[in-house]
């Protein structure tokens, strides 16, 4: 931090501590981790600390997963706590989510950072007009598959985590509201499956970061600022369970729309960036 002046340190983290509210608020309404926010605030974060482009975007995934890890436990013990949670969905899932966020975290060492906005662009405008437009009639069966199928899913959950700095909440939403899951167990199911996700994910890129240490700022450990998730994580994870209140407190279709709705601003934000 040495050589920054003190007056842009402090606004810079007033900004993470701002972006660690809306992320805990998020994490605990959608059961999603937040990635879409942290991830724009730590580039502009380390864009100011001179941190290189061919490793910048890796590091804010890295450190947003990590930073995630403690809002993910945090919102799912509440939402299991109220008996949401579809505890054989996250058995079957963990495994292979594990699995595909460790392949995903490799990849991330070599993929440019376009890649990684334009998946979660494509994956997020699905998600969002399938739970605005189709609302029921959208569905791939009454109950969820059993086998392969099931544990593919985990590990697409996993893969598409990795790459985008986020705990897979907007993914495992869709696939359980497609098999007819209700809304509030999809969430907190999304949250209990995105506990093993991010442990593995921010292992994954600290790792995948090791060989990049003379590019990376002070205090990292491969591609996880310790000092972003020192000053972000805490909020972050205070204000997970007001947001579990809010998600149980709101209807079920206001908590779709609210959903949709987040989710197009988040991909309107990085179709912006690629432009």
């Amino acid at each position: 931090m040495l050589g920054y002046p003190i007056q842009e340190i402090v606004w810079l983290v007033v900004w993470i501590v701002a972006g660690g509210i809306v992320t805990g608020l998020l994490a605990g309404l959608f059961g999603i981790g937040g990635g879409g926010i942290i991830v724009p605030v730590l580039y502009e974060v380390f864009r100011v600390m001179h941190v290189g482009d061919d490793v910048r975007m890796q590091l804010c995934i890295g450190t947003s997963i990590a930073i995630i890890i403690p809002t993910t436990i945090r919102s799912y013990l509440a939402h299991n706590a109220r008996g949401a949670v579809i505890p054989d969905v996250v058995r079957v899932w963990a495994g292979p989510a594990i699995f595909g966020v460790l392949l995903g975290a490799a990849l991330a060492g070599f993929a440019p950072g376009w890649v990684f906005k334009v998946a979660f662009v494509a994956i997020t405008l699905f998600i969002a007009f399938r739970t605005l437009f189709a609302q029921d009639r959208w569905r791939l069966g009454t109950d969820l598959p059993k086998g392969l199928l099931m544990r593919f899913y985990g590990f697409l959950i996993g893969v598409v985590s990795s790459l985008m700095g986020v705990s897979g909440g907007s993914v495992s939403n869709m696939i359980l509201a497609l098999y007819g899951k209700p809304i509030h167990n999809a969430v907190a199911t999304s949250a209990g499956v995105g506990v093993p996700i991010t442990i593995a994910g921010a292992i994954g890129y600290m790792a995948a970061g090791w060989a990049h240490m003379d590019a990376l700022p002070p205090f990292s450990i491969g591609f996880v600022s310790f000092i972003g998730f020192v000053v972000m994580a805490p909020v972050a994870s205070f204000m997970a369970s007001y947001g579990v209140r809010l998600a149980h407190w709101l209807p079920r279709r206001k908590l779709e729309i609210a959903f949709g709705l987040f989710l197009i601003l988040v991909a309107l934000r990085f179709v912006v960036s690629l432009l």
